[in-house]
């Protein structure tokens, strides 16, 4: 699939402003410039640039903490994706570096836990946000051809998916089978639901920073698995229920599988 046509799918309407700026290829100059067009800075006031890799040694979260430079290989789609990222959810990637730094030793080679938490939303996540606190449960609960067949029509109308992971973006210029992302769950009113796209997404990116920044979540397993080949109007073979009988990709929860 061309990164045109990937480009149509809803997933990436949170990265539509920056793409319609931008060729359809990563091109890191492009980057660069946009970077300059639209400056975002850290706490301690640098601005943030994406520069090609180091051979400094420097390990790359203390990099971005200490000058604000977030390494990016030359016209790559995954760096091209993270570049994407921080421009459009700044707080939360800020939040997601500091908790980085505050997680290491002064060596920087020390991880557990809560760095590889980090590293999976990071890279895979998604906020699914929804009026309906039911919906929400039934996605918890694995309960996925109840969430997207039988109640279709509410997921449409009262459900929002909003993918965070570059490398996420990155799987979806090829979306495959079993595609999977590490997903949090937002409750919000009515009225977040009529909001302009652009405010929706500042206002994920504030709540999404005061959770990663709080270390509300402290293991992989703090995130709820979404196959995203089953979100209405990814992919049209999902029109039909039985395509939701598939268990590689919509598999049952713990619990379930062990009652089995």
């Amino acid at each position: 699939m061309s990164a045109a046509l990937a480009y149509d799918s809803p997933l990436f309407a949170p990265l539509r402003r920056w793409l319609d700026l931008l060729p359809s290829a990563p091109e890191s100059g492009a980057l660069a410039e946009l970077a300059e067009r639209f400056p975002i800075h850290t706490a301690n006031g640098c601005q943030v640039r994406f520069v090609p890799p180091q051979p400094d040694g420097r390990v790359y979260e203390c990099r971005i903490w200490e000058r604000g430079e977030v390494e990016t290989r030359r016209d790559n789609w995954h760096d091209f994706f993270n570049a994407l990222v921080w421009l459009t959810f700044t707080r939360t990637k800020l939040a997601v570096s500091a908790s980085h730094v505050q997680a290491m030793t002064p060596s920087g080679a020390a991880r557990g836990t809560i760095r590889d938490a980090l590293t999976h939303f990071d890279e895979c996540g998604i906020v699914v946000v929804s009026s309906r606190p039911e919906l929400l449960d039934l996605l918890r609960g694995f309960e996925w051809k109840k969430l997207f067949v039988d109640h279709r029509a509410e997921v449409q109308s009262a459900m929002r998916f909003i993918i965070f992971g570059h490398a996420t973006y990155e799987q979806l210029l090829k979306p495959f089978r079993g595609l999977t992302a590490k997903a949090v769950l937002f409750e919000v009113g009515d009225e977040w639901l009529g909001m302009s796209l652009a405010d929706q997404l500042t206002a994920v990116d504030t709540r999404l920073a005061a959770d990663l920044a709080s270390g509300r979540y402290q293991r992989p397993r703090d995130f709820q698995p979404l196959p995203l080949l089953g979100i209405p109007g990814v992919v049209p073979e999902n029109e039909n229920p039985a395509y939701y009988d598939d268990t590689y990709q919509f598999r049952p929860g713990r619990g379930a599988r062990r009652s089995a």
